[in-house]
């Protein structure tokens, strides 16, 4: 009995002894104490995109090496509403003959799927575009404007006279000459089979900074009216919650035939310079070299500033400095001399 006591007290204290070393090793002194604070994780952040579009000064995910696209598209009323309009980072609007305006839309931050409908262009689209080392993009031309290019090749160009019904298609829902469209592929498909390089230099606007907080100057201007003649008024109206201006022919909207979204213009530029009739059909020689009077509208106000053409790029100049744009889009009306006849604000 007494062996069996001994044997019983040998046993507890081991297990004592036992469970004091185990205690003992789960507290290394290498281990942290459990009321430590973990460091908080910091979670990194994406990087802001490094670079803008140059015609629009919006950011841009990588920086684009591709040339500008240059479009003549189709204003007249049997041509609205157009196709791919509101996706173009600058838009010229130019009379052509008689008071109907044609457009010039020039694309590069975005190549929409389909433009149109496409026209015919004339010598001072050529002038234009030559300042942007664009790629021409046109169904049918004036006389000038076919010798500039097709034997003075002063642009790559595209042509519906040599693609009709391949890389330009019509539409059957509208007559000619107001069906020609082309799309982005087949756009692309045109420079390759005419052997033009797609890359290129692409000029830089100046803009008011992203990052920063700006005050555009002058005066109150929500609606404007730019008339090239009583039959021809264009209306645009400054959205608050878009920041920028809706544009009307009239009273029809301006917006996009595929999807309805409408035209939006950060920047309205309307510059007036001599407009001369050249021959019966009413074709006009339109002056964008020698500058003049100017009026530029920017979130809702207005003010009055020159233009220049700078390296063949017509440009907003106030007191002998460029002014900058509001990130967006730019809409150019170019009218006829006399700025206050055309222009109501």
């Amino acid at each position: 009995m007494k062996g069996t006591k001994i044997l019983t007290v040998l046993l507890v204290s081991g297990i004592m002894i036992a469970g004091c070393s185990n205690t003992e090793e789960t507290k290394l002194p290498d281990e942290e104490p459990e009321d430590s604070v973990e460091e908080p994780i910091e979670e990194e952040l994406e990087p802001s995109p490094l670079f803008t579009y140059p015609l629009t000064g919006l950011q841009a995910e990588e920086e684009s090496g591709d040339r500008i696209i240059g479009v003549t598209i189709n204003n007249d009323p049997r041509a609205r509403p157009q196709t791919g309009l509101v996706d173009a980072d600058v838009v010229y609007e130019l009379l052509a003959e008689g008071n109907i305006t044609r457009f010039v839309a020039l694309y590069h931050s975005i190549l929409p799927e389909k433009i149109g409908p496409i026209r015919s262009s004339r010598a001072y689209h050529i002038d234009l575009l030559k300042g942007y080392n664009s790629i021409f993009v046109t169904h049918g031309w004036s006389p000038e404007a076919e010798q500039r290019l097709t034997v003075n090749r002063e642009l790559d160009y595209i042509s519906g006279m040599k693609y009709d019904g391949t890389l330009f298609q019509r539409s059957s829902d509208r007559v000619a000459p107001h069906n020609s469209y082309i799309t982005a592929r087949h756009i692309l498909q045109g420079i390759e089979q005419e052997g033009y390089e797609r890359t290129g230099d692409v000029p830089t606007f100046e803009f008011y900074s992203l990052d920063d907080e700006y005050e555009v100057e002058g005066e109150n201007a929500e609606s404007v009216v730019v008339q090239y003649s009583s039959g021809h008024r264009i209306n645009y109206e400054f959205n608050v919650e878009l920041s920028g201006y809706t544009r009307a022919n009239g009273e029809l909207q301006t917006a996009d035939h595929e999807t309805g979204e409408p035209q939006l213009i950060e920047n309205l530029f309307v510059v007036e310079t001599s407009h001369q009739v050249v021959d019966e059909q009413g074709r006009r020689m339109i002056d964008l070299n020698s500058g003049g009077q100017a009026l530029l509208f920017q979130h809702g106000k207005v003010q009055s500033v020159d233009w220049e053409n700078l390296d063949g790029i017509i440009t907003p100049v106030k007191d002998g400095h460029v002014v900058p744009l509001v990130p967006g889009q730019t809409w150019v009306n170019v009218i006829p001399m006399g700025i206050d006849q055309h222009i109501i604000y």
